[in-house]
Parts: C-alpha cells; structure tokens; sequence
C-alpha cells in the first residue's frame, strides 16, 4: 500500500465531501489510531499483520482528508509507553516503520506531487539509529512543501515533551538568552514540538476508549475530541464523515472559546511584562497599568529588547532542531547530546 493512493469514489462519498466543504472544515485533525491489536484478534492474525492493516487504513485516511481539503494531519504512531510491549512486538512494529519509510523515500514523487511536509515528534534517540537516519532523510526532503503537513509522533508522550520544552527555556536562561521573566505560556508553546503547527481542531481516536493516552494534552485544550466506537483498521469514510459532522456542530462554541482564550493568554502576558517592569516578584500582585512610574516610551524598549532575546533564543532552538536532524541523516546521531535530540 503506498502512503498517497488515487482513492476512487463513489458518487455518493463524492456528494457528502462537497456538502462538508460547504460548512467549515477542519484545518488540523489529530488521530489516535487505537485498535489494531484487537483487530488481529479479532481477524486470527498475529499483531504485527493487525498493525500492518492499520497503515493501510492510515493511507487511506490520508486521502480522504487531502480531498477534503484538510492541511494538517498529527498521528499517534508510537507512544513511549510502546516500548513496554513484549520485543517481538516492538520489533515487529520498529520493521513495519523501517518498510514503510523506505518505501515513502521511493516515493518522492509522491511527496513532491501532494505537496507533504512530513515533520516528526518524539524523543528520536530511542529508535533504532537506522530508523532515525531515514526519518530525518524524510523529515529535510520535504520540508519545504505546505500544502498538507503530517506530522508522526514517534517515540512519544506529551508529557515528555512539555518536560523537553521546559528544558530548552531553562537551558536559554542559564545561557542568558532568555530573563525568567520572558517565559510566557505563549512562549512555553513555541518550545513545543508543535511550535510550527496548528492546534488541532478535531482529534479523533478510535476503538471506543475514551481517554487522550499522553498524546497533545498541551494543544488539545480547544479541540473538539471525537471517540468512535471502532477498530483502526476498520475505520471508514463514513466514520470520517461523522467526526467531521460533530466538528461542525461544535464550531460556534469552540471558535467563541478560542477567541477568549487568545485575548486571556495576551493580558497574562503584558501584566507579566508589566510586573518585569515595575520590578515585582510576585505574580500574585495585582498591577494596576496606569500607575506604573515607568514612562511609555521605556516600556516600549523594555519590549522591543524583550522580543530580541526571544527572538534570538527561538532561533538557537531551531538550528538545534536542524543540526540535529543533519546528524541523523548523515548517521552521526549518537555525537549529538541527549537535550538536542529531544528538540526534534
């Protein structure tokens, strides 16, 4: 099964994708893609042939959101936690990643023609070193395209990567690129793994288990969550469609919500600014803007020096990101420190 097939439809699944697109659709849709093991169970097959089953039905997936129009697609492909699984299921899936990035590799074509930018989230280093080696060949040859960004999270827990993110803004204040005061939620998220992306707007997961498992708590806070009562593999167009549906019916509130929360997020951080200024310690002071004694035009330099700091920080923690990819395709990884790789 190739990643980008030419899916046929029928008239009927062609006439509900222009009656979606009608209405908003979603920009970004997350899947946590739950059941193929139970699927091989179910079927009599080994767990290795029910996750095999479970990327095909993840290509196919890929093409129904490209005919929606969908421009960003996050998959939870493999949790840390995976790791604890019994070796020959672990093995079983690290062989299934290597067949299938390779042959993504031998598809360049394809890459090139659906416009992918494939990203990768996770703690890299605990993957294979060949693995690492063809993801990152991945990840540099199509990092350029825009017209639809996958993004794998491999090797993954949200959890691990709020704790690299606080890492990194750690490591700029001990290094002087950041004052602790320059740490913001709003900079806390561009630290992320997701710092170039969207939030998702849908994030669906299948199987009928009603839990995000560690996958994007940080940046599901406004997604409307849709858990289907299905297996991965038997995931089709028409359960699509109702978790799209389910989007649609939510818009109103989620957007109201949304707007909300970036004007609360932009108050926190001029009164934490504000604080800096007046020389606080305490967030818990309230600040009253009129009375500061610092004149306007020395708060605007104040800021101004503050977005050069954040600005020469966030672009240290992308020449990282990029160095360490560098690394990894050339084979090198293991000369890049532990931190770096959990940049990526």
């Amino acid at each position: 099964m190739l990643w980008f097939p030419k899916n046929k439809r029928t008239w009927l699944e062609t006439f509900f994708i222009n009656l979606l697109k009608a209405g908003p659709v979603p920009k970004h849709v997350a899947l946590i893609m739950d059941g193929n093991r139970r699927y091989a169970s179910k079927q009599g097959l080994e767990k290795t042939e029910g996750h095999a089953c479970g990327f095909n039905k993840l290509a196919e997936t890929l093409g129904w959101c490209l005919d929606l129009g969908i421009v960003e697609v996050t998959l939870y492909a493999f949790s840390i936690e995976n790791f604890k699984r019994s070796e020959q299921e672990v093995n079983g899936l690290m062989e299934l990643a290597r067949e299938k990035f390779r042959k993504l590799l031998e598809e360049k074509d394809k890459i090139d023609e659906y416009g992918v930018c494939i990203r990768v989230f996770g703690n890299l280093s605990l993957l294979p070193k060949d693995i690492q080696q063809i993801l990152a060949k991945v990840v540099l040859y199509s990092q350029k395209n825009n017209r639809l960004h996958l993004n794998l999270c491999m090797a993954y827990t949200a959890r691990q990567e709020i704790c690299t993110a606080i890492q990194a803004l750690a490591e700029g204040v001990k290094d002087e690129l950041l004052i602790p005061s320059d740490i913001t939620e709003k900079l806390m998220e561009r630290c992320l793994f997701t710092r170039h992306s969207t939030d998702p707007d849908l994030l669906i997961r299948t199987s009928g288990e009603v839990r995000l498992s560690d996958f994007l708590l940080w940046q599901s806070e406004l997604s409307v969550l849709a858990f289907l009562q299905v297996l991965w593999p038997e995931f089709s167009i028409w359960h699509f469609f109702t978790a799209v549906l389910y989007y649609q019916h939510n818009y109103d509130a989620i957007q109201k919500a949304k707007k909300y929360a970036a004007e609360v997020k932009n108050e926190e951080e001029i009164e934490q600014f504000l604080l800096m200024v007046a020389g606080e310690t305490s967030s818990s002071c309230p600040v009253q803007r009129q009375s500061t004694e610092v004149p306007q035009k020395d708060n605007q330099l104040l800021w101004e020096e503050r977005e050069e700091r954040i600005k020469n920080f966030l672009e240290r923690l992308e020449s990282k990101h990029l160095e360490c990819l560098e690394h990894m395709r050339s084979g090198l990884c293991k000369q890049i420190p532990f931190s770096t790789f959990n940049m990526v």
